[in-house]
């Protein structure tokens, strides 16, 4: 599965996490995968709500350093 785009969050705090990659998600088509890295500890809770209240599929969180990546499906 290849991500259409990388959005770099690290460094950001709760909720610019989350609307930044609301607003990367609507410019990507239905089905396209974007990756969001962040370290922020609340998008462990964050993230996974925008998901599922908006309709997205998290396919996968892994640890990525200091940082976690999340992989998203936008909802299509």
């Amino acid at each position: 599965m290849t991500p259409k785009e990388i959005l770099d969050a690290r460094g950001l705090l709760c909720p610019l996490p989350v609307l930044k990659l609301r607003k990367r998600l609507k410019s990507l088509g239905p089905g396209d995968v974007i990756v969001l890295e962040a370290d922020d500890p609340a998008a462990v809770i964050d993230v996974p709500h925008f998901c599922a209240e908006s309709g997205h599929e998290l396919v996968s969180v892994a640890e990525a350093g200091e940082a976690r990546r999340y992989l998203i499906r936008k909802r299509g």
